[in-house]
């Protein structure tokens, strides 16, 4: 059985035990371990690396570990830069799935305009199909389902709070630019297109009859959607969002 020395960058210790997280620490591996399977055996998702060294060298997962090998594994957050030999570029745009636990996350995603499915019903089968079938990139925060080897990009965000998880998948994806704020049904992610007000008349409170002049609808759910002071609202949410 070999011994290798591991040691994690930036937020990866977060996934560690304390004990192990700055700094050096020795593990014995199995014999035939990969790079991969030790990362994953101490509790790190592959999605979450973007690169890493062998005794100072680039190496991808399938590496395998020998005696005295030292591994330095970097964090997938734009600190450096990715080794394609871990895995492929992303499709452009990114499109996104989002786990069951992650609705608030998905709502804001659509909300600035990018492509994310989202049912609370999903399995984690059925995560790894979708992500697999249309290239999506997982946001989830269960660590075992970013751990399948069909699911080549993902995101742990490490955040709590949907703002706070947004602003992570933001700045490891490069969003902002990209962004494309109220283009998206918020209920069930189709695009939203522009109709005329005389078309929606029937589905408008009194109200937004009377005041409301713009409108988008969604063909796939019918939602109407128009400027009211939830607008407001979300537009400088948003602006914070993919500002700071």
């Amino acid at each position: 059985m070999a011994t290798a020395t591991f040691r994690f960058h930036h937020e990866l210790n977060d996934f560690l035990a304390p004990d192990r997280r700055g700094r050096e620490f020795a593990v014995a591996c199995p014999d035939g371990a990969t790079a991969k399977h030790m990362i994953e055996a101490l509790g790190i998702p592959h999605t979450e690396v973007a690169a890493l060294q062998v005794n100072g060298r680039d190496a991808g997962f399938d590496q395998r570990l020998e005696d005295g090998d030292r591994v330095e594994i970097h964090p997938a957050n734009g600190s450096v830069l990715p080794n394609h030999r871990l895995r492929g570029p992303i499709t452009q745009p990114p499109r996104f799935v989002a786990d069951a636990h992650l609705g608030g996350l998905a709502r804001l995603m659509r909300m600035a305009g990018f492509d994310t499915l989202y049912d609370n019903g999903y399995a984690d089968d059925r995560i790894e199909a979708i992500a697999v079938q249309e290239s999506r990139i997982v946001l989830s925060r269960d660590r075992e389902l970013l751990k399948r080897r069909a699911i080549l990009h993902g995101c742990f965000p490490h955040a709590i709070d949907p703002p706070g998880q947004f602003r992570e998948v933001r700045a490891r994806f490069g969003l902002a630019p990209l962004a494309r704020p109220f283009t998206r049904c918020l209920a069930c992610n189709a695009p939203l297109r522009d109709i005329d007000k005389r078309q929606v008349l029937d589905h408008l409170p009194a109200s937004v009859r009377a005041h409301q002049q713009a409108f988008r609808i969604c063909d796939a759910c019918r939602r109407v959607y128009w400027q009211g002071s939830h607008w407001r609202h979300m537009h400088d949410l948003l602006a914070t969002l993919l500002a700071t």
